[in-house]
């Protein structure tokens, strides 16, 4: 049984007059969070075929991918279009391709079945994508019994597929799903109606609230908790292990790896916000941040411990002081950085003062300074000595990540991004890692945790 969805309206809510009564509620529901937008503030035409570049908007914006207008690489789409982002998102995530002379063909219809390709590949369906569709109730076949996958997609048409791929309450059919056991890792949490903060609220649990998790979307989980079904923000959730027939993902690692604490530290807090820029703070990024790269390392024979894992302010000592009374082995501590409006880029510090943990102190600096730019593609600041106290007052390895600066407004959009901050968050995870396998443990079936 699908349960209602409470956030969508059978009404004109998004204000669109032109969208038929068979398509409205997907269309009102993709524009409540930000997916779709119309020709003008009272049309959606929905009977204009969709353009590749006007899909590649759409599925970036449900993934939260970065959209900012950017070089694409394609000879027919430069930066100056607004479509320029999100086309080289898609791109880059293996979503859509271009064809031979390095065109994108932007204004190109959409057809059925490169629809079918589209979100198969956007939200991991199987390589048979006309099959899967079908099987999953997001599509049907034509009278004719065939899916018509050379003929032209309307935009109609493809909110209501995008939709039906986002939240099975659409669906054409009821389908199980919710195998992942998980539970709430902070309290207040909205449970929402769709992938974003865009999305209306369903109401809040509480902190260690357990839930049943399906698919994920953009750094979200579709879960049922109570009487409530919607999306969860996966940062604030933590695996209590999944459906017993998927194999642990830790199977036949190094043993060593459970003698090993890692101690995470998400700078700021409280009364202290830290930096500030562009409707964000610091201490709320870096929290974000924090507990993503927790989970990924709770899923691995790594012991991992937060100094905070709530909005709280901690003294500098008392961070130190935390990592040598839990037993630390690496301390990691997450920040981002303010100047300027032009400056930009990402940087990582150690403390190079005479102690013993100098050089590990700058590989493990160094092997998350390359993830992470990797990840963002910001400007690299370098690998720098840093005379700072979570750093100096250490007794163990040690670096800290400056993930870019809030007061820039390309940086800024990256920590806005729920796609992004995941990127980054698997990124220093994928950094730890790589200092553990150059110091020689087991690390390789790892990295497929953050896949």
């Amino acid at each position: 049984m699908i349960v209602p969805l409470v956030g969508i309206k059978p009404v004109q809510a998004a204000g669109f007059t032109d969208v038929p009564s068979r398509a409205l509620k997907e269309v009102n529901y993709l524009a409540e969070g930000k997916i779709v937008n119309g020709t003008s503030a009272t049309s959606f035409t929905p009977y204009k075929t969709i353009t590749r570049s006007e899909a590649a908007v759409f599925i970036g914006r449900t993934l939260q991918l970065d959209g900012t207008p950017r070089s694409t690489g394609f000879t027919d789409l430069g930066s100056g279009s607004f479509t320029s982002g999100y086309v080289q998102a898609v791109v880059e995530k293996g979503i859509m391709s271009g064809y031979d002379g390095k065109k994108f063909l932007p204004y190109k219809a959409v057809t059925r079945g490169e629809m079918a390709g589209i979100l198969a590949k956007a939200f991991g369906y199987s390589s048979n994508a006309e099959k899967a569709l079908m099987d999953l109730g997001i599509a049907s076949g034509l009278p004719d019994g065939t899916f018509g996958s050379n003929q032209t997609i309307t935009r109609a048409d493809f909110a209501v597929f995008l939709a039906r791929s986002i939240h099975p309450e659409f669906r054409l059919k009821s389908l199980g799903g919710f195998t992942s056991k998980l539970r709430s890792t902070t309290g207040n949490l909205n449970v929402r109606s769709g992938p974003s903060t865009s999305f209306a609220s369903l109401g809040k649990i509480a902190a260690n609230t357990e839930v049943a998790g399906a698919h994920s979307i953009g750094g979200w989980t579709y879960v049922k908790t109570g009487n409530k079904v919607g999306f969860i923000s996966a940062s604030y959730l933590r695996s209590e292990g999944t459906d017993v027939t998927t194999p642990p993902v830790t199977e036949n690692n190094d043993a060593q790896l459970s003698g090993q604490t890692i101690i995470l530290d998400p700078g700021h807090g409280g009364t202290d916000s830290g930096a500030v820029g562009n409707g964000l703070k610091e201490k709320d990024v870096v929290l974000k941040m924090g507990l993503q790269v927790n989970d990924l390392l709770k899923q691995t024979p790594f012991n991992v411990k937060m100094t905070r894992s709530t909005d709280t302010f901690i003294p500098l000592k008392t961070r130190s002081t935390f990592a040598k009374n839990n037993g630390g082995d690496i301390f990691v501590s997450i920040h981002v950085n303010a100047a300027s409006a032009s400056a930009s880029g990402t940087e990582t510090y150690y403390y190079a003062a005479g102690n013993p943990y100098v050089a590990d102190s700058q590989l493990l600096a160094a092997k998350i300074q390359a993830r992470m730019l990797a990840a963002w593609d910001l400007k690299d600041r370098g690998v720098k000595p840093g005379d700072l106290s979570v750093l100096r007052e250490n007794n163990m390895p040690a670096a800290l990540a400056e993930l870019g600066f809030i007061s820039n407004a390309g940086d800024a959009a990256k920590m806005k991004s729920d796609y992004s901050m995941k990127v980054m968050s698997n990124a220093i995870y994928y950094g730890i890692l790589d200092y553990y396998k150059e110091k020689g443990y087991n690390v390789d079936s790892l990295y497929k945790v953050a896949e």
